[in-house]
């Protein structure tokens, strides 16, 4: 990960912390990311307990309703293609999918083999607005974030490489992603390093008002004492 002022570890150190803590320390390090960058509908889960994902996107586009249209020999270049593109990064990825189908999630693009083939290429798992299914079989530990379906209809690799939007998540390649049950977030390469002093920061003001809040005798002229101690920390 030469070509990046951050690397691997700093990337694995993220995932020490779910992503509406990343998405609290963003609106820190860089403001003007408060209402955007993130996703904003509601997403099944396929390990709920699995902990976060943090790694360098890869974008693609998807649809199931209709075959392609092409010829067989089209399709399997593509899919080749669309592996290749996946396989040729600075590990680790997270892979962002846009369905692009009237009814996004119409043919599940992920199951069990597709999960497998992704993991060995180094994903860590991959957030779409697009579905996935063989919730028994699918490849340890890696993470999707999406819809379940049972169906992979007509599901093709439509493009890849170009930028893609996911439950209002605008991303490119190599946008770094942070991903847990709650959703995903794009982190600005900028802020990779700065996070973890951004989330102590926060840590320790709200330590102060959970503390009061959880202790006895808890009552509005504590709480105003909490609030102003918070303040005072930098």
């Amino acid at each position: 990960m030469t070509q990046y002022d951050f690397t691997a570890a700093d990337l694995d150190a993220l995932k020490a912390w779910d992503t509406p803590t990343i998405c609290n320390a963003l609106e820190l390090v860089v403001p003007a990311r408060r209402t955007h960058g993130f996703t904003v509908r509601p997403v099944q889960c396929a390990f709920p307990a699995m902990k976060p994902v943090c790694g360098l996107a890869r974008v693609g586009t998807i649809r199931a309703a209709f075959p392609s249209g092409r010829p067989p020999e089209a399709g399997r270049a593509a899919r080749i293609g669309w592996y290749e593109y996946v396989a040729d990064a600075a590990r680790p990825t997270v892979v962002v999918l846009q369905d692009l189908d009237d009814v996004p999630g119409t043919g599940a693009f992920w199951g069990e083999v597709n999960s497998a083939i992704h993991k060995g290429l180094g994903a860590e798992g991959c957030v779409t607005n697009g579905s996935f299914r063989d919730l028994d079989a699918l490849a340890p530990e890696f993470q999707l974030l999406g819809v379940i379906n049972p169906s992979h209809a007509y599901v093709h690799v439509v493009d890849y490489g170009r930028p893609v939007t996911v439950f209002g998540m605008a991303c490119v390649t190599d946008d770094v992603i942070h991903a847990d049950r709650h959703g995903a977030v794009v982190i600005p390469h900028q802020a990779v390093r700065a996070l973890p002093a951004a989330i102590d920061l926060l840590t320790r003001k709200e330590a102060v008002i959970l503390e009061m809040a959880r202790a006895p005798g808890f009552d509005i002229a504590r709480l105003r004492d909490a609030l102003a101690r918070s303040e005072e920390i930098h």
